[in-house]
């Protein structure tokens, strides 16, 4: 009888699966370490209760799910606005930059994205270019599909300016779960298109202004893929 071939008779075969299984499942943000690591700890307390350990595994694959990291490629053509965040166009319209920047109060055309528990958390580089700015600024933490909460809720604004010149602003916006900003870059930065800069957690909104000129190419209720989705082209 013929022998049945094994994985290691199969090296090739077994990569294949891995680079399968990797692809698949995309890897988690180091942000999220802490809490997965928290609902394993609680399963490994909880070893002898059946529903205390069932609880703690399912914590920690809902935290790790909350966190994920996934690949994302980039358009290749110059001059595209990409979606920072994963999530559906919540708002389409034109307001003035938030005034701690101390730009000109001159409205801007404006994309909303509102972005669910079930959305991805991580916010990605809408253009490539400098770091002009990242300010933070305390606030409410009312909830974040509602047009007024660019103004009241607690929010981080960042400034890029691409080779071209072209300045977009980005602007994270705490909600009512989402209570914790996170931005890892400063001015003087350098980001490529669709780099990961950041996240909140859990869910909540990002607004990005686009410069004078600059039409949108996307509509309310359109779901967005970070990194990926043209917002819009700039002029």
């Amino acid at each position: 009888m013929a022998r049945r071939p094994r994985a290691a008779d199969d090296p090739g075969g077994l990569r294949h699966l891995i680079e399968l299984v990797r692809s698949t499942v995309p890897p988690m943000h180091p942000a999220g370490l802490p809490f997965v690591g928290g609902a394993l700890g609680l399963a490994l307390v909880g070893h002898r209760l059946p529903w205390l350990r069932g609880a703690g595994l399912v914590a920690a694959g809902a935290c790790a799910g909350f966190f994920r990291h996934p690949h994302r490629v980039p358009p290749t053509r110059p001059g595209v606005v990409v979606a920072p965040a994963d999530g559906v166009v919540c708002l389409v319209d034109t307001a003035p930059p938030p005034p701690e920047l101390d730009l000109p109060d001159a409205p801007l055309q404006r994309i909303s994205i509102f972005m669910s528990v079930f959305d991805a958390h991580v916010q990605r580089a809408p253009v490539g270019g400098e770091v002009l700015e990242v300010l933070h600024r305390a606030g409410r933490f009312g909830s974040a599909d509602r047009p007024e909460a660019t103004e009241d809720n607690e929010r981080n604004s960042v400034r890029i300016r691409t080779a071209g010149g072209a300045e977009v602003i980005a602007v994270q916006v705490a909600g009512l779960v989402a209570r914790r900003i996170r931005c890892d870059i400063r001015p003087g930065d350098h980001l490529a298109i669709g780099d990961t800069y950041g996240l909140i957690r859990f869910g909540s909104r990002l607004d990005v202004y686009l410069p004078v000129g600059t039409r949108p190419l996307v509509g309310i209720g359109q779901r967005m893929v970070a990194g990926e989705t043209v917002l819009a082209e700039l002029s």
